[in-house]
């Protein structure tokens, strides 16, 4: 999942947040929450969940996101 972190940077920016309101809403370290950005850290499913919820989308939806379009 190594597009995973990117893909929340740009749902976060696209909503016009903070890395803060997002950890906030999120219930994560704002820190934490910029190594995942990055892709310094990879998220455990719960913290994928809370990132998913926090952005009002389905878990299913966001690492979708992350499959390449030509994967088989």
């Amino acid at each position: 999942m190594s597009s995973f972190g990117p893909i929340v940077r740009h749902l976060r920016t696209e909503r016009g947040w903070s890395q803060e309101k997002l950890a906030e809403r999120a219930d994560l370290n704002r820190s934490y929450l910029g190594e995942i950005e990055r892709g310094d850290a990879v998220p455990s499913l719960l913290t994928a969940q809370k990132l998913a919820h926090a952005l009002d989308t389905r878990l299913s939806e966001l690492i979708a996101r992350c499959e390449p379009l030509n994967a088989a």
